[in-house]
């Protein structure tokens, strides 16, 4: 497949590039500052772009197949960001008529899955009293998928950690894992990509989880 990876310098953008271009697909990533980013290849495509200004954004999404985002705030003082993003993907790829689209959102955007102890719903309560702006943002984000006319996929996983990626993870479309407390960004790299050409994750937030 051909692909564009926006945020492709982040924590889970390098992981997409890295298992993308491992798995055969050619790859347009999409950087502010090329210097960042470490992957090389014959397959890999390196474009530097203001991600704030559609119009810039056209050329990278010219025949693409999917378009994969690891676009978020990386702390609460970035609040705000992942939708102001998002929308400018959404408008370029509405452009050039590229329709799927995945993106990173978080576990605490979905619902709370049935059977959750209280000890994992304490927790849930104090992270989202803490990063409060930061969810709210990712809510604008869904909400802004949710109107545009793109097959988008949510991913939602909990706690992100550096660990190795096992490939094995549990996934609910339409919900959230029960007890689900942390996934490698390895792993929501791994998930997005075998979501790209799954329908049942279309226009759904999917929660991801160990």
């Amino acid at each position: 497949m051909k692909l564009t990876v926006f945020g492709a310098t982040g924590g889970i953008g390098r992981e997409i590039v890295g298992q993308a271009l491992a798995s055969g697909h050619e790859v347009t990533a999409v950087v502010r500052d090329p210097a960042r980013l470490t992957a090389t290849g014959g397959r890999l495509t390196v474009l530097r772009a203001d991600l704030s200004d559609p119009e810039s954004l056209r050329g990278a999404l010219t025949g693409r197949d999917a378009v994969l985002s690891g676009l978020g705030a990386r702390s609460r003082a970035d609040a705000g960001v992942a939708a102001r993003l998002t929308r400018s993907v959404l408008t370029a790829m509405e452009a050039e008529k590229v329709r799927r689209l995945l993106v990173v959102s978080a576990a605490p955007v979905g619902p709370v899955p049935d059977g959750q102890g209280l000890a994992d719903k304490a927790v849930l309560a104090i992270v989202n009293a803490v990063l409060k702006d930061v969810y709210a943002d990712l809510r604008v984000m869904e909400s802004d998928l949710a109107a545009s006319t793109a097959d988008w996929t949510s991913v939602r996983p909990p706690k992100l950690t550096d660990r190795q990626g096992t490939g094995r993870y549990r996934t609910v479309v339409g919900g959230t894992p029960p007890r689900g407390r942390s996934l490698a960004r390895a792993d929501v790299a791994h998930a997005m990509l075998a979501m790209i050409d799954d329908p049942a994750t279309v226009k759904q937030g999917v929660g991801v989880a160990y």
